[in-house]
């Protein structure tokens, strides 16, 4: 346990009261914030050295790694709460849109994909950035996951298996290899990997991660969540044979049949496992209802 994670628990144990399912659940949130102290860098945090700065690069964290914006306004009671804590209550802005934290919408058949042309592909020179991102463009992987792959232990011929480590929740996962493109951004990242991980040999996380951002900036990518978009109305339409609501198709309550709506559910659960959400429902998100 590394020293922000301890000191937190024994502010976890004076603060926090109520039934065992209300503390075990402020607890996950508090373990989650101090794991996000050692995924952005700030290893040597001290509870009392908290700072606007950490604030504003755990939000962004979050954000990137898509964590849903319920999830996102939990944990900033909590940080909240540890600012009051240490008498620094103003470390933390009063209201959450001031970090761009917005309310939950769960559905709006509004697409959020975005294919990447390939100017701007080419404009990255690092090349296990680049294997990385074709990685989330082909398999629909978050960042974290496409960073911290070891391409050549996760090929298992027809589908990348993803171990609980990588992952957000520390889900196993599974995900099919069903065209060439996804073949082949597997290839190029075995190669670049080198019977490692995508995270080169003398970086820590952190530092590779901090390279991905830096040189997703230059080339001007916005985040890779919206591949992930981009990935999921692709399969959808791969398994159903039409377009998702958000690309214009068919919406569930008025133009589907129920042969089709069954198809429909069939294809969401299989995406949504595919994602790692696991969760029928947070397909709307990605492709509209």
């Amino acid at each position: 346990m590394h020293d922000l994670r301890y000191e937190i628990k024994t502010m976890y144990c004076r603060m926090v009261s109520g039934s065992f399912s209300t503390r075990d659940s402020k607890w996950h949130l508090f373990s989650v914030i101090a794991n996000t102290a050692v995924a952005t860098g700030f290893r040597n945090l001290g509870i009392r050295g908290l700072k606007p700065k950490h604030v504003e690069a755990f939000v962004d964290y979050w954000k990137d790694e898509e964590y849903a914006v319920g999830s996102i306004k939990n944990l900033m009671v909590c940080m909240r709460q540890w600012a009051e804590y240490i008498g620094k209550k103003n470390v933390v802005k009063p209201t959450n849109r001031e970090y761009g934290i917005d309310d939950r919408i769960y559905v709006t058949n509004l697409s959020k994909a975005r294919l990447l042309p390939p100017e701007q592909f080419a404009r990255l020179t690092d090349e296990y950035t680049k294997a990385s991102i074709r990685l989330a463009i082909e398999l629909g992987l978050r960042r974290e996951e496409a960073i911290k792959l070891h391409p050549e232990w996760a090929d298992m011929g027809d589908r990348l298996r993803l171990k609980d480590s990588w992952t957000k929740g520390g889900k196993y996962r599974e995900i099919p290899i069903t065209t060439a493109d996804q073949r082949a951004a597997l290839e190029m990242a075995k190669a670049v990997a080198k019977g490692a991980s995508l995270i080169p040999p003398t970086m820590r996380y952190v530092d590779q991660l901090n390279r991905f951002k830096a040189q997703c900036q230059k080339a001007g990518i916005r985040g890779v969540h919206a591949l992930r978009h981009q990935y999921a109305q692709a399969r959808y339409e791969a398994l159903t044979g039409w377009k998702c609501p958000a690309q214009g198709g068919p919406t569930s309550k008025q133009q589907l049949t129920p042969e089709q709506k069954a198809r429909d559910r069939e294809a969401r659960l299989c995406i949504s496992g595919e994602l790692g959400h696991f969760r029928e429902q947070i397909t709307a998100i990605y492709l509209g209802r």
